[in-house]
């Protein structure tokens, strides 16, 4: 095959590709950094001529055409597999909606024909030389989802980092039915959740101290995983691996200061291996055309098998509360949706079976309202609405600023006395009480 002469074939514009577009079809917008801007504003420009048009994507870097329409919901509906800050809005709005998953099924989601698909279209890298199109930071699902839509159209920007991996990480053009080059917009950002405070650096060298020379990590994204990224890169840790489901700028840090050479992993050796990556444009240079970076789809990367193979493996995740009986809600607070599942429970469960692994639930002890008043993070009960992400069997490690505890194996009194522990001090006699109602209680930790 002359892939330039195939090439040039399939070449269109970005209005005339988003014509096979119609009412009631499902739209695939593949994922996060590479969600299409080309072909998303010109499939906004055709909102009147279009009812019920579903689409999907996931970690939105910037705002939808789509969704800045006259009337956007009665034209398009947009399904989330993970939910970021522009996506909250989205609900606001009245258009989007949060898909609960395990985010390592997806794949098989649209394998078995679960998940419909008329039309996907989203950002790959330029084709190299023999006929591929790099997912860029973005494998996650993107070859299963393909394998299962009745046409795709790519849309090529010349800033998507050629990402390299060891399947999956590609599509041909041969698969491809258009090809729309738009005008090379920058890669999408996504921040850490700015800098890091004193209670972040206080639950960073909590959990630092825990890892060994030679473990492997898994890190979420905000403010408390990235200070642990930047303590890490600070010490005297060496020989760490990495195996992570999101790629982020804490890790770069990581690999510029020396401390990642992945020798000790038990498989993928010496690669940096890891589902898709958002951050700033110092990782999208760092990730691109790298050997020691292995993109991979998301079935491998938070499949508990992949990651119980690994041994001293760290996972390290966020939480929005944490309930006396150690249920963790990472994804809503009541009824205000903040996040999606992800792959936390996954990196939970896998952690701890890891030979030497561990697993990090983290959380500042207290946040304030918009009115200014302080409110506890570990609660009596969830409230009403949050969703368990993580239940309470599966606590491993709980850190507050305030100090870290190992949940496993204990009792409802032990473990409600352990958490209260690690609570803001202003609220530990309530809590003690509320613990003391609920029948988990049976001696002060005073």
């Amino acid at each position: 095959m002359d892939f330039q002469a195939e090439y040039q074939r399939k070449l269109t514009t970005a209005e005339e590709a988003v014509k096979v577009v119609k009412s009631g079809d499902w739209v695939d917008y593949g994922w996060c950094a590479c969600h299409p801007v080309a072909l998303d504003k010109a499939l906004a420009q055709r909102a009147d001529e279009l009812t019920d048009v579903k689409l999907r994507g996931g970690i939105a870097l910037w705002p939808l055409a789509i969704s800045q329409v006259d009337n956007a919901p009665a034209h398009f509906t947009w399904n989330s597999w993970h939910m970021g800050g522009l996506e909250r809005k989205m609900i606001n709005q009245g258009m989007a909606f949060y898909a609960p998953i395990r985010y390592s099924e997806l794949p098989r989601y649209y394998r078995e024909n679960v998940v419909p698909n008329d039309v996907a279209m989203f950002q790959v890298a330029p084709m190299d030389e023999h006929g591929y199109f790099s997912f860029g930071p973005s494998a996650s699902h993107m070859m299963a989802m393909c394998e299962n839509t009745k046409v795709i159209i790519v849309e090529v920007n010349q800033n998507v980092p050629r990402c390299l991996g060891g399947k999956e990480d590609c599509i041909h053009i041969s698969q491809v039915d258009m090809i729309v080059e738009g005008d090379n917009p920058p890669m999408g950002i996504l921040g850490g959740g700015g800098a890091a405070t004193e209670v972040d650096e206080a639950v960073a060298k909590l959990i630092v101290e825990e890892i060994p020379n030679g473990a492997c990590l898994q890190l979420g994204i905000g403010g408390m995983p990235n200070a642990v990224g930047s303590l890490i890169a600070k010490s005297d840790l060496k020989d760490l691996g990495v195996h992570t489901e999101m790629y982020v700028d804490a890790f770069v840090d990581i690999a510029n200061a020396g401390k990642i050479t992945g020798r000790c992993k038990n498989i993928d050796k010496g690669r940096q291996t890891y589902a898709f990556a958002a951050g700033t444009q110092k990782l999208y240079d760092y990730l691109n055309d790298n050997p020691e970076c292995m993109s991979a789809p998301v079935d491998y990367t938070n499949d508990v098998r992949t990651i119980s193979a690994l041994d001293n493996f760290m996972s390290i995740n966020n939480a929005v509360e944490v309930d006396l009986f150690g249920q963790v809600s990472s994804e809503s607070s009541g009824l205000k949706h903040i996040s999606g599942a992800g792959g936390q429970l996954d990196f939970v469960l896998g952690a701890y079976l890891s030979k030497g692994g561990k697993s990090f639930i983290c959380c500042s002890s207290t946040f304030k309202t918009k009115d200014g008043e302080l409110k506890s993070r570990l609660v009596p009960t969830l409230a009403p609405g949050s969703i368990v992400t993580d239940t309470r069997a599966n606590i491993h490690f709980l850190v507050t600023e305030y100090g870290k505890v190992n949940l496993k194996g204990l009792s409802t009194w032990e473990k409600a006395e352990a958490i209260i522990s690690v609570a803001h001090p202003d609220f530990r006699d309530q809590l003690i009480k509320d613990a003391e109602a609920m029948k988990i209680w049976r001696r002060s930790n005073k």
